[in-house]
């Protein structure tokens, strides 16, 4: 369980109790008990009326009179009621087919659908979850089809580059230099194709995964060390500055996936650094204010880039989302989505912050995680 924590970088996720469907059951109840009681209370009055008029009068005997009274009563109750009946749910159905043919439109792949009720609580609510349902499809629709682009595009610029190349090299007649720069850039394609691939792979793994298998301790620190420089060749191409502003610190987490998500955080943060800029890697213990021994660790990858619009960041580790529709950057838009999966299984959070100064992705992690 979490515990809450106070701070300038502290927060608590909060999980909505369900609640429960029992409004909904008395109101029900409550409209039949009204529909019976009025037919009942019209019938007697009718019954009434009649014997007050002289219409309606018992038989001679009164055993059977009773009996008269009370099938003619039943018999009224019964047709009036299936009237009062009829046409009180003809009203109270009418939002819920108007939902039924809405939800159809949605099935039918119309998300531009919305629901109004009026200003009744119930049927508020109900639209509003709705309207959101439906807000959110159109979101993941739209996001699918951008990927699909997006895929296609990053996907066909390295083979038409490999197989320019490839088809050069087939002519011959080359010299040694120019020989060796189109297999670099042959490599470095097919380096790219290898990564979008793996994306791909890795975000179907993480989503489908619940357990973590390889949780041990290990010294996260070093990790870190080790992802910067395995980046090395990048962002020395660009001159970037490169600060580390941490001790030793261990952890408990799968090694292997914690080392995607800081080389997926750096990788991101080099490409969007300008040249000769810097980019700061920091790691901040939170202890427990009861056990000094667990509390959370908290590592941030800053650059100096581009400020990340508010809209962007709200969005951003949503799958297939980029927020440079330019193909300016390379990438797939699925990077940041397997990092918040990867941090979410660790029982982790992960947030972005940017102003016109710098932008750092922080993720804080529980710093004793038991498998």
């Amino acid at each position: 369980m979490k515990k809450k924590r106070s701070g300038k970088r502290g927060w608590t996720r909060r999980k909505r109790k369900p609640k429960s469907p029992f409004p909904l059951i008395v109101l029900v109840t409550v409209v039949a008990f009204f529909v019976l009681v009025v037919t009942m209370a019209f019938v007697v009055f009718v019954t009434w009326l009649l014997i007050k008029a002289g219409i309606f009068h018992f038989p001679h005997s009164a055993r059977y009179g009773l009996t008269f009274v009370l099938l003619e009563f039943a018999l009224a109750s019964v047709f009036v009621g299936t009237i009062v009946s009829f046409v009180v749910g003809r009203i109270s159905l009418r939002p819920l087919n108007k939902l039924i043919r809405a939800m159809n439109q949605l099935a039918d792949g119309d998300y531009s659908v919305r629901l109004y009720f009026g200003e009744r609580k119930i049927g508020r609510k109900l639209a509003d979850s709705f309207n959101k349902m439906a807000e959110e499809l159109s979101n993941t629709e739209m996001l699918r089809s951008d990927f699909v682009n997006n895929f296609s595009h990053e996907f066909k610029t390295p083979i038409v580059s490999i197989y320019g190349f490839a088809r050069l090299l087939c002519r011959g007649n080359l010299e040694a230099e120019q020989t060796r720069e189109y297999l670099s850039i042959i490599e470095q394609e097919s380096g790219r194709l290898a990564e979008m691939a793996t994306n791909v792979l890795d975000m179907t793994r993480v989503e489908n995964q619940t357990i973590l298998s390889g949780v041990k301790e290990y010294n996260l620190s070093e990790q870190l060390r080790r992802s910067v420089l395995l980046l090395e060749k990048k962002w020395s191409q660009k001159e970037l500055e490169i600060s580390c502003d941490f001790n030793e610190h261990m952890i408990q987490a799968d090694e292997e996936m914690m080392k995607q998500v800081w080389v997926n955080l750096l990788d991101n943060a080099i490409k969007f650094a300008p040249e000769k800029g810097k980019i700061t890697v920091l790691i901040r213990e939170h202890p427990d204010e009861e056990r000094q021994e667990d509390g959370t660790v908290a590592v941030a990858i800053k650059n100096n880039g581009p400020q990340i619009k508010e809209e962007d960041r709200k969005r951003i580790f949503n799958k297939f989302y980029q927020s440079d529709t330019s193909h300016a950057a390379e990438g797939t838009g699925i990077g940041l989505a397997i990092v918040k999966r990867i941090v979410e299984l660790h029982e982790g959070e992960i947030r972005v912050e940017s102003d016109s100064r710098e932008t750092a992705f922080w993720v804080e992690l529980p710093k004793n995680r038991q498998p």
